[in-house]
């Protein structure tokens, strides 16, 4: 027994340091993890509460998208109707215009927004 607590005397000062080293790695890779999501507007937020409770049942979400430089958000209502129009607004809630609907709008500020880049799903109705 004398032996055994020896030992783990010995070995106590590398479990310490072993310890403090994975919890400083730990706490690298959560800044570094948090750092790479990518922001979402508190107005945009509001926007996907209050549209969560107006969408259809399925098929609704918003989307994220890079148009004409900027971030877009592409609010799609759903699968409950015909000829729905998606509404598109800007990183600052401003209104951009709404594509499909019964016209069938591809365009936004004068330009195809098939030239948009999708960013990714920001939200999408379970």
């Amino acid at each position: 027994m004398k032996h055994l607590m020896s030992s783990l005397c010995y070995l106590y000062p590398y479990f310490i340091s072993m310890y403090h080293s994975l919890f400083f790695l730990s706490l690298i890779g959560f800044f570094l993890t948090s750092c790479s999501k990518s922001h979402i507007p508190v107005c945009i937020n509001k926007r996907i509460i209050s549209f969560e409770k107006e969408s259809c049942s399925q098929g609704a979400q918003v989307e994220q998208y890079l148009f004409q430089s900027k971030t877009v958000f592409v609010f799609q209502p759903g699968n409950c109707g015909a000829d729905m129009a998606a509404h598109v607004v800007d990183s600052n809630c401003a209104d951009l215009g709404f594509l499909g609907g019964i016209m069938g709008n591809t365009k936004i500020n004068g330009e195809e927004f098939s030239q948009a880049k999708l960013i990714k799903t920001t939200w999408k109705k379970k």
